[in-house]
């Protein structure tokens, strides 16, 4: 199982760890309820750093992705990003991008 440059400090501050996408991840701290009051009124922080980034290309790539994402895609000015969904073929969520 891979390792995120926060994994160490994730055990430190006492993180419930479990695989994810083949990295060892926090998935919970205190309980949901408490961090979701944490967060709600003062800040959170995601480890990112297990995500991978794409770089679409050529005159029909936000074209192709479009099909893929139930998003606009398109009308999205160079540089910028929409939050999305993967889906199946019957529509279901595979993972979120």
């Amino acid at each position: 199982m891979k390792s995120t440059p926060f994994t160490e400090k994730h055990i430190s501050l006492g993180a419930k760890m479990h695989e994810f996408a083949g990295y060892n991840m926090p998935i919970e701290y205190s309980g949901i309820i408490d961090e979701h009051i944490t967060v709600c009124q003062g800040v959170g922080v995601f480890d990112v750093s297990h995500m991978g980034q794409i770089r679409l290309t050529g005159a029909d790539a936000a074209k192709a992705l479009e099909a893929l994402v139930p998003v606009d895609i398109i009308d999205l000015p160079v540089g910028m990003q929409r939050y999305a969904m993967f889906t199946n073929e019957q529509g279901g969520i595979l993972d979120d991008l």
